[in-house]
Formats: structure tokens, C-alpha cells, sequence
């Protein structure tokens, strides 16, 4: 006999917590993101981040400076120079996420890159040494359907590797090319590479980190051994049972821990002009200037 178990919130502090998947998503509620966090609400959403990888709000009425003054409570904010260029209304580090903007790149990325994996799971500024810890993206403008975003859980997806693909990674570097970009806004930033399989900093968990929106490269391997490595990872991504799906809507907010999970935007909707806003949480200081 099959048994469904439907999903219900638990009390966590002041905070109400729904998972959503095994081991990544939960919905918080019983909170107002509009209203300065004390220190042991901040700590506690910053636990479950770390716990569930992204965290969900939903009817949250945020503008761009409550948006700017809830993400500060976390961290600075690490303004990309791709954003830093053009402050949004006098707002440095909010970076929009548009459908039109995609739309506009879109036929040309794929006729200059045709050869590579179109994945797209992808980590926020990776192309640093140290990216930024966490990201914080409001919906402004969603399609009534369509537009998902996946994340992906990726130190499950490490674990459940064969373990002669997890000989295969050892000690492997994976290359993340984000000059082409950067370069046309007049920022350079040499190739850096990381560690296919890192050490999450604060969890210890080991994460299978791979991102396919900046041409990755395995180092040391010729180019068809690391491709057919690296369709192992993105394969490893797309399976259902490492992911959590958010619909977006109106009042929709997800924060996620940029260190633990890749991600992939759902383009299913059309020509319908789909736009969120991304803030980023810099590392610490002892690293966050590299």
C-alpha cells in the first residue's frame, strides 16, 4: 500500500519550515522580509540555508531597497562589474535577471559555443577565486506559468556518483571562463579553475561543483575524455531526485547557499519579458577580496 505523507510545517524559532525535497528546498514562513531581522532570526535562516541548500518565501511585498536591506543583514554586498557599470536607480549590486537581455545573447552564444554542453547548470560568479557565498532573487515581473528555476543538490549528487566516476574526479580542476563576458564591459579576470569535487567551507559536505554555463574544461585530460566526464556531471544534475523546482509568483523570493547548490533557469514561457533581481553576499573577509 502506497502512503503520502502530506508536507507540513514545523516551528523553528519564530520561523515555520516546510521542506520541500529530502535533502534540498524548504518554504519559510511567519516572517515580514520587509521588517529589520533580529540577531536570532538572521541565525536561524542562515541555518536553514546551510540545512536545505535554498529556502523559499512566498508573498513577500519587497521593493528594491527592502530587497537591498534584508540581503545586507547577511553580509556585504558583492557588486559583479557587470552589474557595478550600471547601478539600477542608484542601486550598485543589483543585478537584473532578464528574459530580454537573455533573448537578445541567445542566438549567438549557441551558434560561437555549438560544440559544448547546453546544460546550464551554473553557480553565481564562480569565475572568481572565491565567489560570492550566497544570492538573494526576488520575481518582479513573472509569467502566470513557465519560468521555473532548479537547484540542484549538489553534494547528493557527489554521493551518489559510482565510485569509479569519483576515482575519475579526484584531485580533477575544472576550468570556468567567464572573460568573454566581463571583457565587454571593460573587466578583466584571468581563467580561474576549481576543484570539480570541493570541501563546502562551513559543512565540510563534499560538493560535485561543475558549471556548464562558462565553458568548463577538465584540466589534464584530452578534450574528449573531459567531455564525456563532464556529460557524466551534467547527467548527474538532471536527475529529479537531486533537485528542488520553484514555481515563481508574485511575492516570491529565494535565498541559496551559492556554495552548495548549482542551478538552472526553466525558459518555457514564451516571449513573455520574465524579470527577477539578483543581490550577492561577498565570502568573508579573509577571502572575499581574491
Amino acid at each position: 500500500m502506497n502512503v503520502v505523507t502530506q508536507l507540513r510545517p514545523e516551528k523553528v524559532g519564530t520561523l515555520t519550515v516546510t521542506q520541500l525535497q529530502p535533502t534540498i528546498g524548504a518554504e519559510l514562513g511567519g516572517i515580514d522580509l520587509r521588517i529589520p531581522l533580529s540577531d536570532e532570526l538572521r541565525d536561524e535562516i542562515k541555518a536553514a540555508i546551510l540545512k536545505y541548500k535554498v529556502v523559499f518565501f512566498r508573498d513577500q511585498d519587497l521593493d528594491r531597497e527592502q530587497h537591498l536591506a534584508f540581503t545586507k543583514q547577511f553580509g556585504p554586498i558583492y557588486t559583479p562589474p557587470y552589474s557595478a557599470n550600471k547601478p539600477i536607480d542608484g542601486a550598485p549590486g543589483v543585478h537584473q535577471v532578464s528574459a530580454v537581455e537573455f533573448t537578445k545573447r541567445e542566438a549567438e552564444y549557441n551558434e560561437r559555443f555549438k560544440d559544448e554542453i547546453k546544460e546550464y547548470y551554473h553557480s553565481d560568479t564562480n569565475w572568481r577565486l572565491v565567489p560570492a557565498w550566497g544570492a538573494v532573487l526576488r520575481a518582479v515581473d513573472v509569467p502566470p506559468f513557465g519560468g521555473d528555476t532548479v537547484w540542484v543538490d549538489a553534494g547528493l549528487a557527489y554521493r551518489e556518483l559510482p565510485e569509479d566516476v569519483k576515482e575519475r574526479l579526484e584531485g580533477k580542476f575544472v576550468t570556468v571562463d567567464f572573460r568573454d563576458a566581463l571583457l565587454k564591459t571593460g573587466h578583466d579576470y584571468p581563467i580561474v579553475s576549481h576543484p570539480a569535487v570541493r570541501t563546502h567551507r562551513e559543512t565540510g559536505e563534499k560538493i560535485l561543483w561543475v558549471d556548464f554555463g562558462k565553458h568548463p574544461k577538465i584540466l589534464g585530460l584530452d578534450n574528449a575524455d573531459s567531455k564525456e566526464l563532464l556529460e557524466i556531471v551534467a547527467r548527474q544534475y538532471s536527475r529529479p531526485e537531486f533537485q528542488v523546482r520553484f514555481a515563481w509568483r508574485p511575492g516570491s523570493v529565494a535565498f541559496w547557499d551559492n556554495r552548495a547548490a548549482v542551478h538552472y533557469a526553466v525558459r518555457n514561457y514564451g516571449d513573455y519579458p520574465r524579470l527577477l533581481e539578483r543581490l550577492l553576499i561577498a565570502d568573508e573577509p579573509l577571502w572575499a577580496d581574491l
